[in-house]
């Protein structure tokens, strides 16, 4: 018998993960250029030593300081490898064969992966206007629905919803769906009617606010994200969580970063300048583009998005397709906002791709 034979159906329909392709000046998988703070790389020396030692299951001082930084409760706080490992928790504690799971299309690739790990139903909402579609979402709601995910920043577009729409999103979602508010990009955004989405978790609704270490706090290589969530609904992922999920180098390193705003304040201001920068290139070259609330544009270029990668690639600049997004998006590039001298390089690149 053949392993194919052995597979679980659902496990052979999952799509593996593309990564974003490396090179010299990478713009492709939103990575903060100005890297982690100091006081981060510091205690990783500090603590590098450490390492024969398991970490600490249950990531107690991380725990502390994010409910502390967030003023929420502890029990309520729940840390992974990057936020994504909490949405694995998500459909290990609670999804169940053949119930349904809502996303916009196109989503982030771990939504549809962890629906068809779960052997779950998909329910796709196609983005209007770029964004979620929040009364469509919440209009195919049924009684087997048991997962909604919002990405706010949304990722690829960088568009978002505003506290108006979550607020009646959330009168019409009923008690026995989780809705998990992904805000992957919460640090970038600068938008004034930005949702205050743990709100809902104080309330002790069942939602999830999806936060990251690895965006605007740069410690991607080291995977941690984190879940808040009222504590019941923590308390289940928390039942599914692997023994030692969370590497002592990473729960050092995260709580310096927390240590250190100014960090974080610095990576937001290169992410504004050089997103003004940006498109002000974009309107001199009459391309769309999205205006955005995370560390990336998404840009419809006029060629064939993958040409357009290619040319890039022959110029050290790595950005990410669009046509993996779906077909609508073919003549597409998501592009990560870098430092100066690489957007400049970047820029100039595009220029010369185009011109041919």
């Amino acid at each position: 018998m053949q392993i194919a034979d052995l597979l679980r159906p659902n496990v052979a329909r999952l799509r593996p993960y593309s990564p974003g392709r490396s090179a010299p000046i990478k713009l492709a998988s939103n990575e903060n250029p100005l890297g982690p703070s100091p006081l981060a790389v510091q205690a990783i020396r500090e603590h590098a030593d450490r390492v024969l030692l398991y970490p600490d299951p249950v990531c107690t001082e991380l725990t502390a300081a994010l409910a502390e930084h967030w003023n929420v409760d502890p029990q309520g706080v729940v840390i992974g490898r990057g936020s994504d490992e909490i949405i694995h928790m998500l459909g290990l504690a609670f999804l169940n064969p053949g119930e349904q799971v809502i996303y916009a299309t196109p989503p982030f690739a771990l939504y549809p992966f962890t629906t068809t790990l779960m052997d779950c139903e998909h329910v796709t909402i196609p983005a209007r206007d770029y964004a979620h579609d929040l009364p469509a979402m919440a209009e195919a709601i049924t009684d087997r629905t048991k997962l909604v995910f919002v990405g706010n920043p949304y990722n690829p577009t960088g568009t978002y919803v505003t506290e108006r729409q979550v607020a009646e999103f959330m009168e019409r979602v009923p008690e026995h769906v989780i809705v998990a508010l992904d805000e992957a990009y919460y640090e970038y955004v600068d938008a004034a009617d930005f949702p205050d989405s743990l709100q809902y978790v104080r309330q002790g609704r069942n939602v999830v606010v999806l936060r990251t270490f690895s965006k605007v706090y740069a410690l991607a290589g080291l995977r941690l994200g984190y879940g808040i969530a009222p504590p019941p609904l923590a308390t289940a992922l928390k039942q599914v969580r692997e023994p030692f999920n969370v590497s002592s180098l990473a729960q050092v390193a995260g709580l310096a970063s927390l240590r250190d705003p100014e960090q974080v304040e610095r990576s937001r201001r290169l992410v504004l300048e050089e997103k003004a920068f940006l498109y002000a290139q974009f309107d001199d070259m009459g391309l769309r583009y999205l205006p955005t609330q995370g560390n990336f544009i998404f840009v419809d270029v006029g060629i064939n998005s993958v040409e357009c990668f290619e040319r890039l690639i022959e110029h050290d600049i790595a950005v990410r397709t669009g046509h993996i997004f779906g077909d609508e998006f073919i003549n597409w590039i998501r592009v990560t906002i870098g430092t100066h001298e690489q957007n400049v390089a970047f820029i100039s690149a595009l220029r010369k791709v185009l011109d041919k």
